[in-house]
């Protein structure tokens, strides 16, 4: 161990869990990284089947947004993204298939944007610049501010930039995107492309801070962009680098516990029922010692100066520690929001599909009923137990390599309630009437007939494979008690060297997120 700062163990081989582990080995600790899957990569997987030999799915992320989090990453590993990855510009952004009226194409720019929201609605154009700009603002004082920083001290609130904004700040923080939008463009569509970032933060417009007008300046100003190979190319460059900078890989490395030095001593640590304080009061603060795994070869205690979870939190705190030693009771889990849960389709399709951008978004004409099927439950006939406003990604539209000569490759992402006993059969009726809605939306009825190949996902495929909390696709919905400061912290607060990272903890869901949460466990460890 000589020149080692320390042992340090990391839970999790997802984008998270493969950057916290990458940077640790950089600053000299030793780390092993323990996946409980056959692969790295976690939610941002990626799936071949032998029957349909040169297609190739992602099987999470798929939006490629906030570059400067990736050119950062990558810095402090001492490369840079264009030395790891390959980046295509998409233009269009996306393509929006709004019910009832013609597709329309989404520019990238301020200027392309504006011109495109005045040919929809007269005046919108430079109602559209003032926004943009207003969100640019909000963006670059939560990434200055905000976002790479554990909130443990009120620090990022005393800036001069952020108390010069502070009333504005806190208007958008407490009012909802969904009345910021509505107040300010009549078109539906517009109305619509502003809103529906808010899926992509686990949650739904009329719950999601205004605060994430932000989402709008990643994507119609900075642009979307497409990794070559798909997200299964930006696992891939997590994973090297971690490697290249020694950290010991373990797959089919399932976690069961983590064990503390007040494990045997604390006769409280398993008493349903006994206050967190009361018990954290009688450990005195415990610290992780050893990480419990099992794998083929029988069961493990690996030793650890320093512990990361990046699984999913719910599952951390409530099955990998003890009563007493945890920050999140599993009654604190009954008033959360779990947000979005998701039915994943991912075809091969015979022939080209044109009609379908890189990525396409179908918006029903009401999405009232949409929203209500995923976020209060409502069901009713099979079709009505997930939004009928989905995403559609056509990767074949720039990358060749991702289906075979003469196919398309199409990932579809379906919005759902949370429910991991939504059984086989419903989760494949879900995708039947997607489809259909693809097909009569695109202009493509023989959609189905072209199908040469179908997988799905639910959301008791989520639970089983990631352990998610109730089958949840994204992580907590970003409402506001679930953001910011409000969401949580990285840092257990009964185990002393137990940390987080992932899209279940702060700042928050998507890749960028992973990465920033990995950087600011990585700053409190020191």
């Amino acid at each position: 161990m000589s020149g080692v700062r320390g042992r340090a163990v990391v839970i999790g081989a997802g984008v998270a869990g493969l950057s916290t582990a990458g940077l640790l080995a950089r600053r000299g600790y030793a780390v092993t990284l323990l996946e409980r899957g056959d692969a790295v990569g976690g939610r941002a997987g990626s799936l071949t089947v032998d029957e349909a030999p040169g297609f190739r799915w992602d099987t999470g992320p798929s939006w490629y947004l906030m570059p400067e989090a990736f050119d950062r990453f990558f810095a402090l590993m001492g490369t840079s993204t264009g030395d790891q990855l390959d980046l295509v510009d998409l233009s269009p952004c996306y393509r929006l298939l709004p019910q009832g009226l013609d597709p329309v194409d989404v520019p990238v720019g301020e200027d392309a944007v504006a011109e495109l929201f005045e040919s929809l609605e007269p005046g919108a154009g430079g109602q559209i610049r003032r926004y943009l700009q207003e969100a640019g603002d909000t963006y670059r004082i939560a990434v200055d501010r905000f976002l790479y920083t554990g909130f443990t001290s009120p620090a990022p609130f005393l800036g001069l930039g952020v108390l010069r904004r502070a009333g504005r700040l806190v208007r958008l923080l407490t009012g909802s995107l969904e009345g910021l939008v509505d107040r300010r463009f009549r078109d539906r569509r517009l109305r619509q492309i502003l809103s529906y970032p808010a899926v992509f933060l686990s949650s739904r417009p009329s719950q999601t801070p205004a605060l994430y007008q932000l989402m709008s300046f990643t994507d119609l100003v900075q642009g979307v962009k497409y990794p070559v190979g798909g997200f299964a190319s930006v696992v891939e460059s997590l994973h090297r680098l971690a490697v290249a900078h020694g950290v010991d890989v373990r797959t089919g490395a399932d976690v069961t516990g983590i064990v503390t030095d007040r494990d045997r001593a604390n006769p409280l640590r398993r008493v349903p029922g006994v206050g967190r304080v009361t018990a954290q009061l009688f450990a005195a603060r415990a610290r992780g010692v050893t990480v419990r795994t099992q794998d083929g070869a029988g069961e493990e205690f690996i030793p650890a100066d320093v512990v990361v979870s990046a699984a999913d939190l719910h599952h951390t705190e409530t099955e990998l520690l003890p009563v007493g030693l945890q920050t999140y009771p599993e009654r604190r889990w009954h008033r959360a929001d779990p947000g979005v849960g998701a039915v994943v389709v991912m075809l091969g399709v015979r022939g080209a599909l044109p009609e379908l951008a890189h990525h396409t978004l179908i918006f029903s004409d009401d999405w009232t009923p949409d929203f209500a099927a995923v976020f209060d439950g409502a069901a009713g006939t099979t079709d009505r137990q997930a939004s009928r406003s989905v995403y559609v990604s056509r990767p074949s539209a720039t990358d060749p390599d991702v289906a075979p000569e003469g196919h398309e490759n199409l990932f579809v992402l379906v919005p759902v309630a949370c429910d991991p006993q939504m059984g086989p059969d419903t989760v494949e009726a879900i995708a039947d009437a997607t489809l259909e809605l693809i097909a009569e939306r695109a202009g493509v009825p023989d959609l189905v007939d072209r199908v040469v190949v179908r997988r799905t996902l639910g959301p008791a495929d989520f639970a089983g494979r990631y352990n998610s909390w109730r089958g949840w696709a994204l992580g907590l919905a970003h409402t506001l008690t679930q953001s910011a400061f409000m969401r949580g912290t990285n840092r257990s607060r009964a185990v002393s060297n137990l940390f987080y990272a992932g899209s279940t903890t702060t700042p928050g869901v998507g890749v960028p997120m992973c990465l920033i949460s990995a950087e600011n466990a990585v700053t409190r460890i020191g």
